[in-house]
């Protein structure tokens, strides 16, 4: 009996260890970069699909909505294993979109609803470009059945917690305040997209810029001027090389090769560059490093799920 008992003690310890490996760069006590998903459309099962969150004094803001997002956040914590408890899943409640496109909004119904049956108990905040309103009505609408069971059925669920409260911008500027956190919305060109945004986050010890997918643009190199951290996109250089002439064209104004981003961080010189959506499209993370450091000398960090900053 006691051998099945520690066998079981066993087990259970193993189900509330994280699944994957946590790199932990961070040297602040009070603001924690952490990358949730650092993929792009393609299925990379090392990948999940493109969001961050700051935890600042163990208050969480979400920043894009990629496909896993919860359970990445949920595996930090210490319920499973994990070190940050502002990652909570019920502490979900305010979050940020650079733009609508599927690889960094799937995750959102999961966003909005998980936290709540795991206990928020207030509308979520959320602050996007034009069609975010839209977003959240028709995610709400698909899931009326799910939400209108869990209030009034047999589950003791607050009726709360599903609810939205979407904020749509249009401009270029400040478009949060609180006591942890100024947040700066500022335009970067993704193609022919028509709204596509990225962010400077300033808190009381850190300046963390990120860049949502975007071609070089000045506006990053702007925003991120001496930023501590520039969280950018990024796709191999090498790679591209080997791309069809259609391909090439296409990522040429929809995204930002090592090259490029070299030159955009030697002009803004941040304490660290940090990448995400990385396309390797064969390369390894050593071979996208080199190709940045050929033209740039600083801090360079090829960003996978669950790294801490």
């Amino acid at each position: 009996m006691k051998q099945i008992i520690s066998i079981f003690a066993f087990i259970l310890l193993l189900s509330c260890q994280p699944a994957e490996a946590q790199r932990d760069f961070s040297d602040s006590e009070i603001t924690k970069l952490v990358l949730l998903g650092t993929g792009n459309p393609n299925p990379s099962p090392s990948q999940s699909g493109c969001a961050l969150a700051l935890v600042v004094h163990d208050t969480p803001y979400i920043i894009d909505f990629g496909p896993g997002l919860v359970r990445k956040s949920a595996a930090l914590t210490p319920r499973y294993g994990g070190t940050i408890g502002g990652l909570k899943t019920s502490k979900l409640k305010t979050a940020f979109l650079t733009h609508l496109h599927s690889d960094h909004t799937a995750g959102y119904a999961d966003l909005i609803l998980t936290p709540w049956v795991m206990g928020r108990d207030e509308p979520m905040e959320v602050y996007g470009p034009v069609g975010i309103g839209s977003m959240t009505e028709h995610i709400l609408e698909a899931y009326e059945e799910d939400i209108r069971y869990r209030v009034y059925g047999d589950e003791p669920t607050n009726d709360l917690g599903w609810r939205v409260n979407w904020h749509e911008f249009q401009e270029e500027g400040e478009i949060y305040c609180d006591s942890n956190i100024v947040v700066e919305a500022f335009p970067v060109t993704h193609g022919s997209w028509p709204n596509a945004w990225g962010y400077r986050f300033t808190t009381p010890d850190r300046v963390i810029v990120v860049s949502g997918d975007c071609k070089p643009s000045p506006k990053v190199v702007e925003y991120g001027k001496g930023a501590d951290i520039l969280v950018h996109e990024v796709y191999s250089q090498a790679g591209y090389e080997t791309k069809s002439a259609d391909w090439k064209a296409y990522h040429a104004v929809h995204h930002t090769s090592t090259l490029e981003l070299a030159e955009i961080a030697q002009r803004t010189m941040p304490g660290k560059v940090v990448l995400y959506h990385i396309l390797f499209w064969g390369s390894s993370e050593a071979e996208l490093l080199q190709e940045i450091h050929e033209v740039y000398k600083g801090e360079v960090f090829a960003g996978q799920d669950l790294d801490i900053f």
